[in-house]
């Protein structure tokens, strides 16, 4: 699973989820206590008589391309930005940026704006095989989840929700942003979506995203380094709009426009589940700044978090070892090549967001509701509930037996849990999620699920803080997948 760019998932997300309007322009976003975070100097500068709009000189934060911060700037997207406007937007942007991140731009930041059919189609042709391995892999990994049926491919629900929504995106690969618009001769930028990826670029800047401590090895470690990069760029853009509501700034106005084109719904337990760097990465960040200011923030980029579980909870508690042998039989056999031997870690943000989607089909699991109960102002949705929360670690052994439109599939699912209490939460909420689909039990720690997406059989057992949840087609091929002992 890789990202969904921001600006999109922004937008989308508390349209679909929450049945709101598209944020940022519309109203004020919190922000904490004081202005000025680049320097006392520029902070008694704001706004003072007599601000000498002269270029330095030298480059220093809060100027950039000729731009000031505060500095007023001729921009009218009403009939599209031209060629200067944007040059001068996206300079002030960038000045503004640095005002507030108090990280420096080496060099200047291209924008390419490109047109919605052209980066739908180049995101198909990249598309992973329906066919392929990982894709095989990946798929029981959210069915695992009971996200995603067996008649859903996740590679194409993920591209479907890009393809249709994501309206900019930062490519470091390239150093420049990407604008994506029905509209290319005429282009039209949301303050939200330049200002999130320009400090996407800043942050490439000075700490190289393309290096491999931002590629995670699982789901959520993926996920939970999302969680400082994405969680950074929403913390400034939130730092932003206050401004701009307040009156403080003078910003550039965004004419009514159609978001994203017609294209399938999204899975909403697929857009929840990544959506949660972006949600809860501005709170982890903005802890880290009230311990250290914006060097504690710089230097979490050296060592990113490990898991979901310490952006959701603000922690530095380290997941617990989980070793696994593999003991299946009569032709069941891992993916070896996938993920961390075979495995992947789905971690607390996916476990909740298998809660919360189930719920919302009628499972008894947690009140749906609860995802908007926020403590933070920095919050978007409040990904903590008892069945997840308490975890210790986890990996999902995807497994198939055969190959083609033959193979057989299942998994074995092991999860870890601070307490007996924490382990005996999330399985119940497990068992709920069994009844909920139909499930019937077939001895004290077998369900089988006849009809639907999800019709398999299930073994779930728990042994102190450990629940071990075994998959397969029917009761007989789950001392298969994994015999009892």
């Amino acid at each position: 699973m890789r990202r969904l760019q921001a600006s999109s998932l922004l937008v989308v997300a508390l349209v679909v989820l929450a049945g709101c309007a598209a944020p940022f322009a519309d109203g004020p976003l919190p922000a904490d206590a004081g202005a000025g975070d680049a320097g006392d100097e520029q902070a008694d500068a704001n706004g003072a008589d007599g601000f000498d709009f002269a270029d330095p000189a030298s480059d220093r934060l809060g100027w950039e391309s000729g731009y000031w911060y505060n500095e007023s700037i001729d921009v009218n997207q009403s009939d599209g930005l031209s060629d200067a406007e944007l040059d001068a937007f996206v300079g002030r942007s960038m000045a503004r940026v640095e005002y507030i991140r108090g990280l420096e731009f080496e060099s200047e930041v291209p924008v390419e704006v490109i047109a919605r059919s052209e980066y739908r189609n180049g995101s198909a042709e990249v598309a992973t095989p329906a066919e392929s391995d990982f894709s095989a892999w990946n798929n029981q990994v959210w069915e695992a989840l009971f996200i995603a049926g067996e008649d859903t491919n996740v590679q194409q629900a993920l591209s479907d929700t890009q393809g249709s929504s994501v309206v900019g995106f930062y490519a470091p690969s390239d150093d420049e942003i990407k604008v994506i618009t029905e509209t290319p001769d005429s282009p039209v930028l949301r303050n939200s979506t330049l200002v999130h990826e320009l400090v996407h670029a800043a942050q490439d800047q000075q700490f190289d995203l393309t290096r491999e401590r931002y590629r995670g090895e699982t789901q959520d470690g993926d996920l939970a380094i999302d969680g400082l990069v994405e969680g950074d760029a929403n913390y400034v853009e939130s730092e932003y709009a206050q401004r701009c509501a307040s009156g403080e700034w003078e910003c550039v106005s965004t004419p009514s426009q159609r978001g994203g084109s017609d294209g399938p719904p999204p899975n909403l337990g697929i857009l929840l589940t990544v959506f949660q760097p972006y949600s809860d990465g501005p709170v982890y960040v903005s802890w880290l700044k009230e311990d250290g200011g914006w060097e504690a923030v710089n230097d979490a980029f050296d060592s990113p978090p490990v898991s979901t579980e310490q952006v959701i909870h603000a922690t530095d508690e380290e997941p617990v070892p989980i070793e696994f042998r593999d003991r299946a039989r009569n032709g069941w056999e891992l993916y070896p090549d996938q993920g961390v031997d075979g495995s992947d870690t789905v971690g607390e943000a996916s476990i909740f967001a298998m809660f919360w989607s189930q719920a919302r089909s009628g499972a008894e699991t947690i009140n749906p509701r609860g995802l908007f109960e926020t403590d933070s102002p920095y919050d978007t949705y409040n990904y903590a509930a008892d069945p997840s929360a308490g975890w210790a670690n986890d990996r999902v052994f995807p497994y198939h037996k055969g190959s083609g439109a033959d193979a057989e599939y299942g998994y074995v699912w092991v999860t870890e849990w601070d307490t007996e209490q924490d382990a005996r939460e999330f399985l119940e909420a497990y068992r709920a999620i069994l009844r909920a689909q139909g499930g019937s039990q077939q001895a004290t720690d077998v369900w089988v699920v006849s009809e639907g997406p999800y019709a398999d059989a299930f073994r779930v057992t728990r042994q102190g803080t450990r629940v071990v949840v075994v998959n397969a087609p029917t009761a007989e091929d789950l001392e298969d997948v994994r015999p009892r002992g």
